[in-house]
């Protein structure tokens, strides 16, 4: 297994873990997150735990499978499925109590043994019916 793949495979397990010490633990001090949407991508590990923490204050039961992962070079590629309840407030919507899925493809850019960049696509109109 190549280095970059290991590294967001580890990442991955702690996030499943609930283990967001951990998991940031595997991004760069500068780690830079781009999002569908915003003109400009947004800097930091605080950028990341704050969407994280986001996700898991709407849907605390949050899991993620990992459907297909793969690397070229110092980027690894993740398609994922996201399945949870609707528990917490997300985005403005109260508590509906719904069980969600939804999917994101996600790209990560690994420097040495640490992800420095990512580029996150998660289907939000899916997600955002479902809570509606």
């Amino acid at each position: 297994m190549s280095v970059p793949l290991a590294v967001v495979r580890a990442a991955f397990e702690s996030l499943q873990r609930g283990d967001l010490d951990a998991c940031a633990g595997h991004l760069t001090d500068d780690f830079i997150v781009n999002l569908p949407g915003l003109p400009d991508p947004l800097h930091g590990r605080d950028v990341w735990r704050a969407g994280v923490q986001a996700m898991r204050d709407g849907f605390p039961d949050l899991r993620h499978t990992i459907e297909d992962i793969f690397a070229a070079g110092d980027r690894v590629a993740v398609r994922l499925r996201f399945t949870g309840t609707h528990t917490g407030t997300f985005q403005d919507v109260p508590p509906t109590n719904r069980r969600v899925t939804f999917t994101s493809i996600d790209i990560y850019r690994v420097t040495g043994d640490r992800i420095a960049e990512e580029w996150v696509s998660p289907d939000m109109t899916t997600l955002m019916r479902q809570i509606a």
